[in-house]
């Protein structure tokens, strides 16, 4: 288990956001605690896992380009 854990100014660097946007926006209603980041030992200092917030970020940008279908299907383009 090789995870790459980012400060939110490291974060910020290879996503292109502001850190003050990932700590006010991103942080609790996109980036989830448990799952994009973490607290090591109990502490205040938070580490993003840059594997798993890549996985969704791409898989986002893949069905945001999906059509939706009546059906329940989509439609890729």
């Amino acid at each position: 288990m090789n995870n790459t854990y980012l400060t939110t100014e490291e974060l910020s660097e290879r996503i292109k956001y502001d850190a003050r946007t990932i700590r006010q926006c991103l942080k609790d209603s996109v980036l989830l605690e448990g799952k994009h980041y973490i607290r090591p030992f109990g502490g205040r200092k938070i580490l993003y896992i840059w594997e798993i917030i890549e996985r969704d970020m791409l898989a986002m940008a893949r069905s945001s380009l999906a059509i939706p279908m009546a059906n329940g299907g989509v439609c890729n383009g």
